[in-house]
């Protein structure tokens, strides 16, 4: 193991490779001008630490109650909502996200994608069909004639048994490299160990590829001190609760608390970058 944060070497130089290779252009519907890299791929041996940015204070409890959330099939927001306020500017008047990750994932389409991709793990490790999608065809992008709040930006993942570890590829369309990538990958690393451990497997390699990988022109002064900043951070490291999957399937708030105090022990970020706000 490298004695280096390994996310904070990858996400270093992705940002670097947007700034030096990505198109500048300025997009329809933000009205912002982006640096935009197309195809970015960052991949991380889970068995080597979680991939947690270091290079500035993230908060830790966001990512940590989303993806219990999302496992909980929700698309009510109370549960999230005594931890972060991050989805409130997508809801609808009752409350609820259209386009919820984790409803898409055990509600949307008739069938529990979760429930079924465990199954399907349970009884062959072999099989390359573990395939979760949050994309509706019939409802989001090109098919979609009307502007809605909010489309799934992480759309689909796979996951799979190599060498006996758990596997996970995520498929993320667009990125906002400042806010949106260090929390998809956290959040995604979360899920990995959580079906691991569902599975009863370690964790193995974690793919994140990314369609669009964009810094906007208001984070370009940040950007550009977090690439001047040395990774400093040794590895951060998780060990995943017994019976953690079930519990997220649950809603137990009380994990939320657990996973937070083991990955706060030793996070010692770099000091913050100052507010950035969130372009929707």
């Amino acid at each position: 193991m490298s004695n280096l944060n390994p996310f904070d070497v990858q996400y270093k130089q992705l940002l670097r490779d947007v700034l030096t290779h990505g198109t500048p252009e300025e997009n329809k519907r933000t009205g912002h001008v982006c640096h935009s890299l197309a195809g970015a791929t960052m991949r991380f041996d889970l068995a080597d630490g979680f991939p947690l940015l270091t290079l500035r204070r993230i908060p830790l409890k966001v990512f940590i109650a989303e993806q219990i959330w999302f496992l909980m099939g929700e698309k009510k927001l109370d549960f999230l909502q005594q931890f972060t306020k991050i989805w409130d500017d997508f809801a609808e008047e009752d409350n609820t996200i259209s386009s919820a990750y984790g409803y898409r994932w055990r509600r949307h389409f008739w069938r529990d994608q979760i429930g079924g991709l465990v199954q399907l793990l349970e009884e062959d490790k072999s099989s390359r069909h573990g395939v979760v999608v949050m994309w509706d065809p019939s409802d989001d992008g090109l098919a979609n004639g009307t502007a809605k709040k909010n489309v799934p930006c992480p759309f689909t993942f796979t996951v799979q048994v190599l060498g006996g570890r758990l596997c996970l590829h995520l498929v993320i369309r667009s990125n906002d490299m400042m806010l949106g990538n260090p929390h998809d990958v956290a959040g995604f690393a979360l899920l990995a160990h959580l079906l691991a451990e569902r599975l009863s497997v370690p964790v193995g390699i974690l793919t994140v590829s990314i369609s669009n990988a964009h810094i906007y022109d208001i984070h370009l002064p940040q950007a550009k001190e977090l690439i001047a900043r040395s990774v400093e951070h040794e590895p951060v490291a998780l060990a995943c609760p017994q019976n953690a999957f079930a519990r997220a399937e649950s809603g137990d708030e009380t994990l939320v608390e657990e996973l937070f105090q083991q990955l706060k022990k030793n996070y010692a970020p770099q000091p913050s970058l100052g507010k950035m706000p969130i372009v929707l």
